[in-house]
């Protein structure tokens, strides 16, 4: 190993230990062999409607990824039962499921809270990634198979339907897949695990700030990796995933710009 590379690695371990909770490594999917590839649950049917915990799921994730509910807000259980006329006990299993994605904090004693993350820790989230994933891009241009190259073109499509319907949960759901998929294509569970970990961190970000041109973006993005990985060309899949992730993190308004107070005040004419 050279010098540049142990450095690299030093940083990595580094930026890891930093991150808060990151040795807990949680996946934002269950846990799958690495021949499966439909980590996503299916687009349902009219015939197939959602439960009402996945209503009220997807009404909070709504909410914030529209700015009404911004970081720190408190979710009243009884509010939330009130709105949907369920118990708060189906309540606190929809609160439950968006914790376990990370977009909602439970505390004990004080209830539950819209997640936030310091705009320092997302860069950091950011860039431990792009130093694992442009390596994992890499080796798995040297393994891919046909098939493989065939199943991940399928996941594109599912990712272009969403981003052309609007479906801002699922969009962000299928591009967050995208990374993971191509762990697990690896056969390698641990960096799975880690990748969806870093993943869930992020998509708290990307949802809060996301704009639907950067989804489509990041779609078009993944397009090319995958060119790439067909290729076998590693060289240009490790760039074009770094050059991913940067664009992803600049398109995130981490450093929203001090308002002109007047300008913001000033009645409209």
């Amino acid at each position: 190993m050279d010098a540049h590379l142990s450095v690299q690695g030093l940083r990595c371990l580094k930026l890891l230990y930093t991150i808060k909770g990151i040795n807990r490594l949680q996946s934002i999917m269950p846990r799958k062999p690495a021949s499966s590839l439909r980590l996503v649950e299916p687009v349902r049917t009219p015939r197939d409607a959602p439960s009402t915990t996945d209503q009220i799921v997807e009404s909070i994730t709504s909410a914030i990824v529209e700015q009404r509910l911004m970081p720190g807000t408190k979710l009243v259980e009884q509010q939330i039962a009130d709105v949907f006329s369920v118990s708060r006990t189906v309540v606190r299993q929809a609160l439950n499921q968006l914790s376990r994605s990370r977009l909602v904090t439970l505390l004990p004693a004080r209830g539950a809270f819209v997640a936030t993350m310091s705009a320092e820790e997302a860069r950091q989230v950011f860039e431990l990634r792009r130093l694992v994933e442009g390596g994992m891009a890499r080796e798995l241009a040297a393994r891919i198979t046909d098939a493989q190259i065939a199943q991940l073109r399928a996941h594109l499509q599912d990712e272009r339907d969403a981003v052309k319907r609007s479906d801002v949960s699922g969009r962000t759901r299928l591009l967050a897949d995208f990374h993971v998929i191509l762990a697990r294509l690896l056969g390698n569970e641990v960096l799975a695990e880690l990748i969806a970990d870093l993943l869930s961190r992020s998509q708290l970000i990307a949802l809060m700030y996301q704009s639907g041109h950067s989804a489509e973006h990041s779609q078009s993005e993944h397009i090319e990796i995958v060119q790439a990985l067909e290729k076998r060309d590693g060289r240009a899949a490790a760039r074009l995933m770094e050059q991913h992730i940067t664009s992803v993190e600049r398109n995130l308004r981490l450093d929203p710009r001090t308002p002109d107070l007047a300008a913001v005040l000033r009645p409209k004419q």
